[in-house]
């Protein structure tokens, strides 16, 4: 998907590098707390994750990482319950303007404010108070990465967030040139470095004008690396894996992480879906229909909060699957249970194009046509542009 969703592509995986990786200092009493913060938030068990961040602050309220830590899931809960939260919205090229977006609740954004300001504030006098500190320099990339992947994800100030982004990935260099050990730096660096080599040419000029560093291939082994470093920053360079070789087609690569990330946050609905998901990326449907029904069997008594649009998205990725399958009457009921529920527009585009296939598998051309002409609609309307050219490809031209 291409617009401003994507983005989000470099916010998301910066934000991910910042969120558990903590203090080294042995003096940490926050730090076991903060541990079982993680684990609930990465669960979505999100009541319980702020529980445990208050007892965190309770036991030292003065530590950068726990507020970061608490600032940082204050912005997974607000993506959380707008629908921004699977793969597809993180795919594509970069938008470079700033856009206008739905404002947060006042109490999710005044916390992020709140606690943000006082990570930043806490690093930045710890930095001053020892400038080669490698922990105090990492805290100080860190929040500031908290701070840019908020601005340009909630905020949709994208211009604004590049300049606090080069602030984190110019602190988190030092880091690593300082002590090369110290992979969990390497999650921004790597990042950044990837997204910046797949912008057009005069826009990779200005990055490296302005301080950023591309290089693809350094900056994927750089998070991998960051993914087999033993810290708690592993979870968070397995999601930004998971974003990434999706984005290059290494879809077995991606399943493999999404599979580690289920069997270790079993009660997260979101990585199986991006696990069956990925497998209709990789064009494997009929592994997709089986982790996707399995996975709706799984979470069907699930009370918990769902994100917005989440229940349409799965009903329309098992469709999807069986559209490929040629199970069409399957398909059918999926998107027909998919269609009247609440969903993103681009959500509600890919609906239509599956509707417009099963219509012209089955002869309606007419049917198809409509279908086809809403896809186009409403996928302009969600800017997902890869939508808009295939559903023009296919009113062309009849799916077979």
């Amino acid at each position: 998907m291409r617009a401003w969703r994507a983005i989000a592509s470099i916010a998301v995986v910066l934000l991910l590098g910042t969120t558990t990786a903590t203090s080294t200092s042995p003096a940490d009493p926050g730090a076991p707390f903060r541990a079982r913060a993680f684990d609930a938030a990465y669960n979505l068990d999100y009541p319980e994750a702020l529980g445990y961040f208050n007892q965190a602050l309770a036991a030292d309220p003065n530590n950068s990482a726990t507020h970061r830590a608490l600032a940082a899931t204050t912005w997974l809960h607000i993506i959380f319950r707008r629908g921004s939260v699977t793969v597809d919205q993180y795919l594509g090229s970069i938008q470079r303007g700033d856009v206008t977006l739905d404002k947060p609740p006042a109490e999710d954004a005044t916390s992020f404010s709140t606690h943000s300001a006082k990570a930043l504030q806490l690093a930045e006098a710890n930095l001053a108070a020892h400038p080669d500190n490698v922990q105090a320099l990492y805290d100080v990339g860190a929040a500031v990465g908290v701070i840019a992947s908020y601005g340009a994800t909630v905020e949709g100030r994208v211009l604004g967030s590049f300049r606090q982004a080069r602030r984190a990935f110019d602190t988190h260099e030092r880091v690593l040139a300082l002590d090369p050990s110290r992979k969990d730096a390497g999650l921004i660096v790597g990042t950044y470095r990837y997204i910046i080599s797949t912008l057009s040419l005069p826009v990779r000029w200005m990055a490296y004008i302005v301080g950023f560093g591309g290089d693809r291939a350094l900056g994927i082994r750089l998070v991998e690396e960051a993914a087999r470093y033993p810290s708690d920053t592993q979870i968070d360079a397995k999601v930004a894996l998971l974003l990434l070789y999706n984005r290059e087609g290494r879809f077995a690569d991606a399943v493999a992480v999404a599979r580690e990330l289920t069997a270790r946050f079993p009660r997260n609905r979101i990585f199986y879906l991006e696990a069956g998901a990925t497998a209709l990326r990789a064009g494997q449907a009929a592994e997709a229909d089986r982790m996707l029904s399995e996975a709706m069997a799984r979470f069907a008594t699930d009370t918990r909060p769902r994100a917005f649009g989440e229940e349409a998205l799965w009903s329309y990725k098992r469709g999807a699957a069986r559209v490929a399958l040629r199970n069409l009457s399957g398909a059918a009921s999926d998107l027909d249970r998919a269609s009247p529920l609440p969903a993103r527009d681009w959500v509600k585009s890919r609906i239509q194009l599956e509707r417009g296939k099963i219509a012209d598998l089955q002869g309606r051309r007419a049917d198809a046509t409509h279908a086809y002409q809403e896809a186009v609609r409403l996928s302009i309307s969600g800017n997902d542009d890869e939508t808009t050219d295939q559903a023009k490809r296919l009113l062309k031209s009849p799916y077979k």
